[in-house]
Formats: C-alpha cells, structure tokens, sequence
C-alpha cells in the first residue's frame, strides 16, 4: 500500500502538489505471511490438477511417444517462458524438443514445424491474438496439437486434438493479475507429461548421464574412479620403509597417504592423521617401521567401481582417502578433495 501525492502548505493560500510514491513498509511478520499465502495458493491450484486428469492426458502421452518426429512447445507472454522450461525437461529426459514463440511462429518461425511433429500450444485464457491465428495454420499442415489451457472452451480447448485442463480458479497475485498460480499450473503439467513419457520409454539413470556429462549430476552417474586416477601419482611404500621415507612419499605423492605393500600385496595404509598420531604418542621414532604405524587392512574400492561409490564408502567409514585396486592388484589412491573438485559431492 503507498500514497503517491502530497500536499504541502506554503504561507498562508499556497498548495505544492508533489508526486510521489510512499510505501507503508510491512513488518518482517507481514512479509512472511504474504509469502506463505502465496505458497500455499499455488500449491492448492497445483493439487487440483489431479481432478483435471483424463484420456485426453493418456491419449497425448501416447501419440508423443509413438510419434515420428519431434514435439514443439509454443506460447506467447509468460507462458512462452514455460514453454522453454517444458522444452529442456523434454531434451533432457529423451523426448526431442524445440520452443516456438507464437508470435514469431506467424512471422516465419512456423517453418520449425516438420511433417511428422507434435505441437504443445500453451496459453492460460485460450483466446489470445497469435494463438487464433498460429493454431488453425498448424491444422492445415495436419500437425497434432496438445493444448495446455486454464480454458477448456476457448479457441485453442476447442480447436486442440487433446487438452490439458490447468484451470486455476484465482492466481496468487492479490490482484488476481499476475500470472502465478496459472503460470505454475502450466509448468507441472509440462512436468507431468514428460516424467510419463519417461517412464513409458524406460528411460534409466544411463540415458540420464547421456544428455547430462558436463554437470555434477551427470558426473554422478558417469564418473568412475579410474578418471580420478588419470593425474595422480602412486604413492607406496613397503612395511620394512623407515618413517623419514614413508613421510617423504607421502609429501612428494600430495595425496595425504601412501599403501604400505608386502609383495605386491596391499597391508595396509599410512595417513597423514596415522602421522600426527605418531609423534604424539612417541618421543624417539628412529626405530619406526611403516608396519608399526599403519592401519591394517585399509578400505578398497575397484577402479572400475563409480566414483559416487568410492564416495559413499569413504562417508561410511568416516575416511577421506579410499585405496584403489584394480584385478586385485594395487592401483593408486583417491582423495575425498578429487571428489569435490569434480563436483560430486
């Protein structure tokens, strides 16, 4: 709430008119409660969705997924920026998509179309300008169309091969303007229909990874620990090395531990921490073996193994290095810093 004149008086008869806007600051309580009005009108519009759920929904689903070509995703205003967010979900998950704004689509865009693809028109009221016009044309190249409509009687609910209900009975906007609860509607039925189309393509955590290599998520599913190995060095020493070498090889290896091996054989690990603990608990360490103070039989984990494993294994144990084997064979050693570094943690 805000008042945007003020009058002052000068003198005796003289008035200054000034505008300005003067806002009545809301306490920290009043913002919350604004914020959670909102939350939970969106959320009341998005469970109601459930009851908007139809074989027009299941038909939709199954002509995308038996479809030849590709579904194009169009919108005008906010529901176009939807549209882009439906578009990478769908890319994302397996279904091949592009955004069309409707507005360009009737200035040359409509040439994106192709013959064999699925068009998804969303728009709240149904009725707007660029959606008359762009829908009858993608009719005449015999394209499907899935409307995303909060109006199931206009133009676009009339004129779609399938519709998807995501009326809303007021918006989240105190002004009941703004496009919030629509807007949100929109973009779970998006969601909705492409975890379908998911599911319905068995589309697994590999095919995941497959459109996902450069993020952590991705790396998540794809990274094993032999890429953590590429660059390191290989500390080791033997159980008979003194501890002058063992601290030597550790520092040179910059992996905060070294394996201790009898013929080839892994017994055992020396950390930093097994280190410290040394000098504390002994005075003169001359004599000092690196079997008298390592940690026997230290963790292991293939190199073939995915390096969230190595991860969930180093959590386990409460360890930041894991000793990497590879037919049995000792192969080197990974830090928990190469996993943060990789953005897996």
């Amino acid at each position: 709430m805000y008042f945007n004149k003020i009058i002052f008086l000068v003198g005796l008869n003289i008035l200054l008119l000034f505008d300005f806007n003067i806002y009545i600051l809301k306490t920290p309580k009043d913002i919350l409660k604004i914020a959670k009005q909102t939350i939970l009108e969106e959320s009341k519009a998005i469970a109601n969705l459930i009851n908007f759920l139809d074989s027009d929904f299941e038909n939709a689903v199954n002509f995308i997924l038996n479809s030849k070509g590709r579904v194009i995703v169009t919108g005008i205003g906010k529901s176009a920026n939807i549209a882009t967010k439906i578009v990478a979900t769908f890319n994302s998950t397996g279904t091949p998509a592009i955004f069309m704004h409707a507005a360009d689509a009737i200035h040359g865009d409509l040439g994106n179309i192709l013959k064999d693809d699925v068009v998804i028109c969303i728009s709240k009221s149904g009725n707007t300008p660029e959606i008359k016009v762009l829908v009858p044309l993608i009719k005449n190249s015999n394209n499907k169309i899935i409307a995303i409509t909060g109006n199931k009687d206009s133009f676009l609910g009339t004129q779609a091969d399938y519709v998807l209900n995501t009326y809303v009975e007021k918006e989240a906007c105190p002004n009941n303007l703004a496009p919030t609860s629509s807007t949100t509607a929109q973009l779970v039925m998006g969601d909705a229909l492409a975890v379908a189309l998911l599911e319905m393509k068995e589309f697994d955590s590999n095919d995941f990874a497959k459109y996902h290599p450069g993020g952590a998520l991705g790396k998540k599913l794809y990274l094993r620990v032999r890429n953590l190995l590429e660059n390191n060095e290989i500390p080791m020493v033997t159980q008979n090395d003194s501890i002058k070498e063992v601290i030597i090889n550790i520092s040179e290896k910059r992996l905060g531990a070294t394996a201790v091996l009898n013929n080839n054989d892994i017994i055992g690990i020396i950390t930093d921490g097994d280190i410290r603990r040394m000098l504390k608990n002994n005075d003169d360490f001359s004599i000092l073996k690196a079997k008298d103070i390592m940690s026997s039989n230290p963790k292991t984990i293939d190199i073939d193994a995915m390096a969230v494993d190595a991860l969930a294994t180093m959590e386990e144990n409460n360890i930041s290095q894991i000793v990497v084997t590879e037919n049995n064979n000792y192969a080197g050693i990974v830090h928990i810093h190469e996993l943060l570094k990789e953005g897996i943690i």
